[in-house]
């Protein structure tokens, strides 16, 4: 892998006109992380200044702000020979590099790779059909919750449509106003991925999602993607609080909907957040994929 075949043009922002491409690519790298759907890169695209290139079989992510650092490389991982790859070989810093691509590169370069662990940045996974059917002593409590939802609220839930979508819109700014997302960098920075999502859904393939109605009122709404035949991730999952057991209303409705017909369900980071984390693990994960930061050496 040559300086010309690992940069053969400018480096340009993420957008929709390379978005088969890209897809090709990812549909062919070997362990799928939550980050590197389409939908996330696209959603966060302006938050992270992220841009892209195509060279050598492979999409090189580089994102531009805070601070340019390189995001994991995204197709064929054991296709390359990362011995000849000139960005390695001049040394580089990676995040967001799942376990797999991570074990190769210390194999193939041996002490020159520094791997650090991103606990923050692991995606939780779930059996779809647990958190569907929410069987168990496990899922006692959570069942509960959506039951006394069910009984209390009289309620509708229609899976995500294009025509619906500037109600889901209007009840993210409303959501918006009640978290004072103003206030916090991060809210304000979801928002633009949401918006970014909801304003190309039908452009975007893979995606799905559903919103739950009170009285005629949207009260939640949430949107998945389709990450591989396996697995379907949760991107973005907001509720109004006031109703009771309405988070998990939401998770359990969506799962029936439209996870039964995958193994898995991918719900993303917790950010190093303690109450997201304690909320992830309240659902019983089967496990993680596991993401690494990793710094390699000049050759």
């Amino acid at each position: 892998m040559t300086d010309s075949e690992l940069t053969p043009g400018e480096f340009r922002p993420v957008s929709l006109d390379r978005m088969a491409e890209y897809l090709e690519l990812f549909a062919r790298t070997p362990q799928h992380a939550s980050d590197f759907s389409f939908t996330n890169v696209w959603g966060w695209a302006e938050y992270y200044g992220l841009e892209w290139t195509f060279a050598h079989g492979l999409c090189w992510l580089r994102q531009t702000r805070p601070e340019p650092v390189w995001w994991a490389p995204v197709g064929p991982w054991l296709d390359a020979d990362w011995r000849q790859c000139a960005l390695l070989a001049a040394g580089a810093r990676f995040i967001r590099v799942p376990e797999s691509l991570a074990v190769h590169w210390q194999q193939a370069l041996g002490d020159r790779v520094t791997l650090t662990e991103a606990r923050g940045q692991w995606d939780y996974l779930y059996a779809a059909q647990d958190l569907a059917e929410l069987k168990g002593n496990r899922f006692h409590k959570k069942k509960n919750h959506v039951n006394g939802f069910l009984k209390a609220y009289p309620h509708e839930y229609h899976p995500m449509t294009s025509d619906c979508i500037e109600a889901v819109l209007d009840m993210q700014e409303e959501w918006c106003k009640w978290r004072e997302c103003d206030e916090s960098h991060a809210l304000v920075a979801e928002n633009t991925a949401v918006r970014r999502v909801l304003e190309h859904w039908d452009r975007i393939p893979g995606l799905s999602g559903g919103a739950l109605y009170v009285e005629g009122k949207m009260i939640a709404y949430t949107v998945g993607e389709r990450l591989d035949d396996e697995t379907l991730v949760v991107h973005f999952e907001k509720a109004k609080p006031e109703y009771r057991g309405v988070y998990q209303a939401i998770n359990n409705l969506y799962a029936r909907e439209h996870a039964m017909s995958f193994r898995y369900i991918n719900r993303e980071q917790d950010l190093d957040d303690l109450g997201l984390r304690q909320a992830k693990e309240s659902y019983n994960p089967l496990g993680f994929l596991k993401k690494f930061a990793v710094d390699v050496a000049p050759a």
